[in-house]
């Protein structure tokens, strides 16, 4: 019998806030080039700002929220 693949290790909560400048900065990429809400959502960026304010949503903001501002942001500029 084969045996199955590991499935992908997961991330702790300290690499996710380690990363979270580089989240923002890949959000404010795709929100800067015009990207719709529906294929933002389906980025990496998007799933990791995600878990983020799930676990610690009084410290990170709400992905929407986020996006929302940096789309206004690009708007205005």
């Amino acid at each position: 019998m084969a045996k199955a693949a590991d499935p992908a290790p997961s991330l702790t909560v300290g690499e996710l806030e380690a990363n979270y400048p580089l989240y923002c900065k890949a959000l404010r990429i795709l929100a800067r080039e015009g990207k719709s809400a529906a294929k933002v959502r389906r980025t990496v960026c998007w799933q990791r700002l995600e878990m983020l304010h799930h676990c610690l949503p009084n410290q990170y903001r709400d992905p929407d929220y986020l996006y929302l501002l940096l789309s206004r942001e690009g708007a205005t500029s």
